[in-house]
């Protein structure tokens, strides 16, 4: 595997996968790579014949009151892991290379409007901007035939497929199944920060979800009435803090008060200082 650090490197070495007529699959990432990260390695490494994995913990999409300095780095690891999954080439710039301004500032950035109002763009005001901005730059940098996303986090799934598809970006999502730990808790880079009490709390969070799935297969389809199940159920742990419990359309985020088809039960949910998020789709009729 190949580690590049600038734009100059990782633009030669696409020129020359170009050139020699394969195609790129690309699985942008933050670091701290756990096995959902690899598993979307192994996606780009069927459906591509060179896989470029970046590593940039971004600070556009950070708060001033969230954890950019605190978020978990480990190049040295990641590098390591990234190779053995099957990754061709790991680009990992500075936020130096990144925004050449300083401080992380840019003058350009992407606003993707109606899907970014709700679920975390409602808690976590420029969150998506930021998502959006680095990643059409990374879209710009790498050129790639397809870009892998876990479904963990959904939204952004949403906000990167509108995206492309309003800026005619030619690029394809592929959405990945999330990846979960034994005992149902989604795997996150931030699952390291929970302590052993708030981590076996945390497990409420899946279990909500199976919860949710089972009154809608017994014929429940009142958004309401699953919202309090699911509430309740993570409510009844005392370590959890509820950012936001939420169903809505699967496909545009949009309010529904009825599931009549395919909707996105979405909740994030703090566990002392951590955020952790996860979600499942909930069947229509």
């Amino acid at each position: 595997m190949i580690i590049v650090h600038t734009i100059q490197e990782i633009r030669k070495h696409v020129r020359d996968l170009r050139a020699a007529g394969k195609s790129i699959g690309y699985v942008p990432t933050m670091g701290y790579l756990h096995e959902g990260h690899l598993s979307l390695i192994r996606s780009a490494k069927e459906q591509s014949d060179a896989v470029v994995m970046s590593i940039f913990v971004n600070p556009l999409q950070f708060g001033p009151n969230e954890d950019f300095e605190r978020y978990p780095r480990d190049l040295k690891r990641d590098a390591e892991v990234a190779g053995a999954a099957g990754c061709d080439i790991l680009f990992a710039p500075s936020v130096e290379e990144m925004y050449p301004r300083g401080d992380g500032k840019v003058l350009t950035t992407v606003d993707v409007e109606e899907v970014t109002h709700q679920l975390c763009g409602a808690s976590r005001p420029g969150h998506f901007r930021g998502v959006a901005t680095v990643v059409s730059k990374l879209f710009n940098i790498i050129l790639p035939d397809k870009a892998f996303f876990g479904m963990k986090d959904a939204q952004q799934v949403a906000v990167l497929q509108t995206m492309v598809d309003d800026l005619n970006i030619p690029v394809e999502i592929v959405p990945c199944q999330t990846v979960r730990e034994p005992d149902g808790l989604a795997m996150s880079s931030r699952n390291v920060f929970l302590t052993d009490e708030q981590r076996q709390q945390a497990l409420v969070l899946s279990r909500s979800l199976k919860a949710a799935e089972a009154a809608v297969a017994a014929g429940e389809r009142d958004v309401l009435q699953l919202k309090r199940l699911v509430r309740e159920m993570i409510e009844a742990q005392p370590l959890a803090d509820i950012d936001y419990v939420e169903i809505v359309n699967f496909r545009d985020l949009a309010t529904i008060l009825t599931i009549e088809q395919p909707a996105l039960l979405a909740l994030a949910v703090r566990f002392g200082k951590t955020r952790l998020i996860d979600n499942t789709v909930l069947a229509g009729r």
